[in-house]
């Protein structure tokens, strides 16, 4: 049973007469979406697969959390702005937007961009903007009763903390923290509060001093933890993944859980935490705020939707896996290609078809043209659509620009983005210089082989029997075996640098 199908039965379970199950995920739009958070979402959407696999109604709800506070500047804001480090303590949606296009502010840019990418994936959330909900005041009732149950709440955190509070740090303590009306930070501190009217006295580090009414006025937000289990029960939610560092047996949902269960009495959501994501042929750790910002738009440049959502799909949660931007693609576009025929031949196995079955982007077919021979060939022909279609046909596999040109693409970008050095093109004009250097029994070998295939129509086992079997033409049976595959090993050495410039390829 897939993992995703094994979360959907525990969900039904526990509330099985439900009318609509819900499966959460969220994401804080403080810099680009990388390809870990993206993570959060898929979990949540192969789960909602699988409720509706078993006839259930279920939506995926994705909390744009834009009303976080920014805490660092990306790296890729920095380089195009100056001085923007006086926006840290702002809502993310409160933030001008530092690039040149029609985002609104600094979180829709990132919303937006990552919003485009889930098209591409085929994957349609429920989104829920965190800064119109605290705004229009759809969260007063529960932050009303955050405040009448703030020391409680204190003494829940307190179990968690590996320090312990001071003096005066509980009666002091609010689990909601006020923006700023002047300088739209939350360097915000209330000095007085009454519990029967709501109402408080803050003061902003800024200088500013005013009077709040929690009642009525909505330029606030509570604390992470609180905030998370307050929306748990605001939405209904019955599953919400979380990374590593939230599932840890001091993390926030162990947190989260007990202030949902004591302060806002209700039952936690199944949750499930979930390994981040490694990199092979890229140096550095993924983060919207450190430059590395490997986007799913970055992935999709080099690798098929589907094929990534394969590698989603198939990986157990709790089990880490690589993106690869070496060689290491080509071998994962083989294992798709080699499952995703099984499964379309009927050979697969239950596991591997409910994967496959995860993976699907607007019922669109995939063409397992081998990504090897897309990079290979590909690049020998300087990615003339045209003339590869003619080699495929001529080597007995005759694929269609149609059924190639989408992977044609990726594989072109791949080469020039990752493997430059792999890139391969036929010289414009003869190679003499490596011609004239060659004994007249190379030369010879050149000769046979051009003679070969001017003469002959092969194919493709023909053509290679054909090629090893040169240097015998030209030097007569050769029975010492290493001697043999010596000879081949020159001969293709030098064929090599003629077509391509290289001693191999």
């Amino acid at each position: 049973m897939h993992w995703a199908e094994t979360l959907a039965w525990q969900i039904i379970k526990r509330n099985p007469n439900k009318e609509e199950y819900v499966c959460a995920a969220g994401i804080s739009p403080s810099g680009s979406i990388h390809i870990g958070n993206f993570r959060d979402v898929a979990t949540s959407y192969f789960v909602v697969l699988a409720l509706r696999k078993l006839g259930k109604k279920a939506k995926l709800l994705h909390s744009w959390d834009n009303y976080d506070r920014l805490r660092k500047i990306p790296v890729n804001v920095g380089e195009i702005t100056s001085g923007w480090e006086k926006y840290i303590g702002y809502p993310l949606s409160g933030i001008p937007n530092p690039f040149e296009d029609d985002a609104k502010s600094y979180s829709d840019h990132f919303e937006a961009e990552f919003a485009d990418s889930l098209i591409d994936f085929g994957i349609q959330p429920d989104y829920r903007n965190q800064t119109e909900m605290y705004k229009s005041g759809k969260y007063t009732k529960e932050i009303l009763l955050a405040l009448d149950e703030r020391s409680r709440i204190f003494d829940i955190l307190a179990k968690f903390r590996t320090q312990d509070s001071v003096e005066g740090e509980r009666e002091n303590y609010y689990p909601v923290t006020i923006y700023c009306p002047v300088c739209g930070r939350d360097t915000t501190s209330i000095d007085v509060y009454d519990d029967i009217s709501h109402t408080a006295t803050y003061s902003c580090k800024c200088g500013h001093t005013a009077e709040f009414d929690f009642n009525t006025e909505y330029n606030c937000k509570l604390a992470w933890k609180v905030d998370w289990a307050m929306r748990w029960g605001y939405e209904g939610v019955d599953f919400e993944p979380g990374g590593a560092d939230h599932a840890s047996p001091m993390g926030s949902f162990q947190t989260s859980r007990i202030i949902a269960q004591e302060i806002f009495r209700i039952t936690e959501p199944i949750f499930q935490g979930y390994s981040f994501i490694g990199l092979k042929g890229v140096a550095g750790k993924m983060s919207g705020s450190t430059g590395l910002n490997l986007t799913p738009k970055t992935l999709l440049q080099i690798y098929e939707p589907e094929v990534i959502l394969w590698l989603y799909s198939r990986t157990d949660p709790l089990h880490s896996f690589d993106f690869c931007f070496d060689g290491g693609i080509l071998r994962q576009y083989t294992e798709f290609d080699r499952v995703y025929s099984s499964v379309i031949n009927g050979s697969a196995n239950e596991l591997d078809t409910a994967i496959i079955e995860n993976c699907k982007v607007n019922d669109r077919t995939i063409n397992t043209v081998p990504m090897t021979w897309l990079v290979q060939f590909g690049s020998v022909v300087n990615f003339n659509a045209e003339v590869l279609e003619t080699v495929f046909s001529k080597i007995g596999t005759p694929y269609t620009i149609a059924e190639f040109s989408r992977r044609l693409s990726l594989a072109q970008n791949w080469l020039n983005m990752c493997s430059p050095e792999s890139v391969n093109h036929l010289p414009v004009h003869r190679n003499w210089e490596v011609y004239d250097q060659l004994s007249q029994s190379e030369k010879d070998e050149i000769a046979t082989l051009y003679q070969n295939l001017s003469d002959n129509e092969y194919q493709l086992d023909e053509l290679n029997q054909m090629i090893y079997a040169v240097p015998s033409q030209v030097f007569g049976e050769i029975e010492d075996a290493k001697e043999k595959k010596k000879l081949q090993a020159a001969f293709f050495k030098n064929i090599y640098q003629l077509l391509i410039g290289k001693e191999q390829g």
